[in-house]
């Protein structure tokens, strides 16, 4: 795939999203459906190693331009997170000045509601190529529970499920 390509749609992904998963539904739509680059499990592969990394959660998109074309894509992914960033200040005095007015904040709560949407449509090709059968399945039940009913960090929720899918593995 063409390097300045892969960073054009990394870029347009990482610019739209406003938030590290909120541009999975684009990255999967360009490289995965359209231009057959990646597979679904090369991309819940990107996510997980974007995620156990420290830093934002869209550095997945770097483990995305890696699998679409090596190293140079990714460092497309790199400068396509990083190029926002240089952007946001001269973004943020502009919002800052306008924030309590009523159309702003209809704008951002409309650009909100649209992300989880996107998030959720996104996410649930990627959820049946990752619950592989009844242990997977109840790792997801148990572990969306404990994080929507409880306090606990992802980390150790994360941390937790590995632990849980290693022993069982060894036991087979």
């Amino acid at each position: 795939m063409n390097v300045f390509l892969l960073y054009g749609l990394l870029l347009k992904a990482a610019l739209t999203s406003f938030s590290g998963l909120g541009s999975l539904p684009m990255v999967r739509n360009d490289l995965l459906v359209e231009r057959k680059v990646l597979t679904d499990r090369q991309l819940n592969t990107a996510v997980v190693a974007g995620r156990t990394g420290p830093g934002p959660n869209g550095l997945y998109l770097v483990s995305v331009g890696y699998y679409a074309d090596g190293l140079p894509g990714a460092a497309a992914g790199l400068l396509a997170v990083m190029t926002p960033a240089f952007l946001v200040l001269p973004l943020m005095r502009w919002i800052g000045a306008r924030a309590e007015s009523p159309r702003v904040k209809s704008a951002i709560r409309a650009v909100v509601l649209a992300s989880a949407g996107l998030l959720l449509s996104a996410s649930l090709p990627l959820a049946r190529d990752a619950i592989t059968g009844p242990l997977t399945f109840g790792i997801m039940l148990v572990s969306f529970a404990v994080l929507v009913l409880t306090k606990i960090d992802t980390v150790w929720v994360v941390l937790g499920g590995a632990i849980i899918g290693l022993i069982a593995k060894a036991a087979h």
